[in-house]
């Protein structure tokens, strides 16, 4: 197997959600405050990121919460604060709307504290431990949202652990699949988005996303033999066999979802390698979008 940054990365997750989680008590007064009305924005991966922490910080009612691509950000609506994130703290569109919303308090998540996005927040909550030198992100959105996650009061220890089982799945079976279709429900849409985010990224593969429940009102009918179905968190009832009768494989984990996305990362360069791609280098992608 050839040497790649992005494999590090994968495993070196589960340490540094437990320190995003131990960053949280000098942290917590400049992140979202329960009973704010708030957005919070990203681009790609960001954005996942965004949508599952929007559910769940509406979950453990701490206050409405909006998720929003950033170019797609409704400039003229009202919120209490808009939380931003972005790994390189260089990407055009977060740059340019933290720079247009004046009317209320901003904060940035970022890898790089020294950056222009930085220096267009108000205030900037900087993870840089967990920044990558692969233009295939990883590390940085999960921790990101271990430290959300440790803000809402969850238990990130016990997703540290099961991320530690997930870097023991055996992902390479899985490498001759054809096509795989990425479900979850809740927050954990978000996180199906992502793993076909990632599949396409780094492998140049077939890979879609949808609401677990949606699924069967038409995409499932792509499903076949030598394709997969990969479900995140709760699997609705009747979902398996309804998978079963089409030929296709379901593909679940039974971790914390976003454990369970590491087993999807790690599928993603699986497929890159096999394919003869570099996972670090995806085609046509840089480390940040700067347009």
């Amino acid at each position: 197997m050839t040497a790649t940054y992005v494999h590090d990365e994968i495993a070196s997750q589960p340490e540094n959600w437990r320190r995003a989680a131990g960053l949280l008590p000098e942290v917590a007064d400049r992140l979202p405050q329960r009973g704010e009305r708030i957005a919070v924005v990203g681009c790609g991966t960001s954005w996942f990121v965004a949508q599952a922490y929007a559910v769940l910080r509406e979950e453990a009612g701490h206050g409405t919460t909006d998720a929003f691509a950033g170019s797609e950000y409704p400039v003229l609506r009202t919120y209490d604060r808009v939380l931003a994130i972005s790994r390189s703290g260089t990407t055009t569109e977060i740059r340019e709307l933290l720079g247009q919303v004046t009317h209320v308090p901003t904060v940035l998540v970022t890898a790089v504290e020294d950056s222009p996005c930085a220096e267009a927040a108000d205030v900037t909550v900087g993870l840089a431990f967990a920044d990558e030198q692969s233009v295939v992100q990883t590390r940085f959105a999960t921790t990101a949202l271990a430290l959300l996650r440790a803000h809402l009061g969850q238990d990130v220890e016990a997703a540290a652990v099961d991320a530690e089982k997930a870097l023991e799945v055996d992902v390479e079976q899985l490498v001759d699949l054809e096509q795989v279709t990425f479900l979850g429900r809740g927050w954990t849409v978000g996180l199906a988005n992502e793993a076909a985010l990632k599949t396409r990224e780094a492998g140049q593969f077939w890979a879609e996303s949808y609401p677990a429940m949606d699924y069967r009102h038409g995409p499932i009918a792509i499903a076949e033999p030598g394709r997969a179905v990969w479900t995140f968190g709760e699997v609705p009832e009747g979902l398996p066999d309804d998978i079963a009768a089409t030929g296709a494989l379901h593909v679940h984990h039974d971790l914390d979802p976003l454990a369970a996305l590491v087993v999807a990362q790690r599928f993603a360069v699986a497929v890159a390698e096999h394919r003869g791609l570099d996972p670090d280098r995806p085609r046509s992608l840089t480390r940040a979008v700067i347009l």
